[in-house]
């Protein structure tokens, strides 16, 4: 991709980087270099490095400087900041997919979970690229704008609690029962298990959710129950 087009990127960033191609080796994944060898580039994995630094200090220093809480919780908030189900939903939002440079297996497989921790790990080089093209000041600039906006919503829906213990505090303070999860199914080889889990209230059956671990489908099912609770 030619450096003139990513002037709308930039725009969407609010970034107008002076070296061009840090920016472009900030989209680089790994398996494209497997197909082009030849790419005068290296992958972003360390400004992916560099960023998911400088993100936990930015946001570190945002929490402690404007929070008196305990370090328990500021902790707990700053994980749901930075964790990569928030980071994948970010780099969404500033539609930076179609610039990435991926193998033409990794372009294909668009709903995976793999996919999700590109799109975050794309998003900390991004960070990255940042800070070496703009400093401390402008990588700042970019995560108040972008990630330490989340906060309000997180602390009002309390998303720095895990699914299933929200679910739990949930059904306990409205109907008094303590969830339950069940295996409804369990497909596929053993290094490819897809489980998918029932939460039940008593005998009834809120909701179902799917995960390549028991766990993981757990949590889904708790995030699905909340959703179909209203709570």
């Amino acid at each position: 991709m030619p450096k003139e087009e990513y002037a709308d990127l930039e725009q969407t960033l609010g970034v107008t980087f002076q070296n061009k191609d840090t920016l472009r080796q900030a989209l680089v994944h790994r398996s494209y270099l497997n197909e082009h060898p030849d790419f005068p580039l290296g992958h972003n994995e360390r400004l992916e490095f560099l960023g998911d630094a400088v993100l936990e200090l930015v946001v570190t220093e945002n929490l402690y400087q404007n929070y008196e809480n305990p370090e328990g919780e500021l902790t707990n908030w700053r994980a749901a900041l930075v964790n990569s189900e928030m980071l994948s939903k970010l780099c969404g939002i500033l539609e930076v997919e179609p610039y990435l440079y991926l193998s033409k297996g990794e372009s294909k497989d668009k709903d995976s979970k793999a996919r999700k921790y590109i799109l975050a790990n794309a998003f900390e080089s991004i960070i990255g690229a940042i800070y070496l093209d703009q400093g401390w000041d402008g990588a700042k600039g970019f995560i108040e704008r972008r990630v330490l906006t989340e906060l309000p919503n997180i602390l009002e829906h309390r998303l720095y609690v895990d699914p299933k213990s929200r679910f739990q505090e949930a059904s306990q303070e409205h109907l008094g029962i303590t969830p339950s999860y069940k295996v409804l199914s369990e497909t596929g080889p053993d290094h490819e298990k897809q489980f998918e889990v029932g939460v039940f209230l008593g005998k009834e059956q809120v909701a179902v959710g799917t995960g390549t671990s028991k766990q993981e489908a757990q949590v889904a099912a708790a995030e699905a129950g909340i959703e179909v609770k209203s709570w």
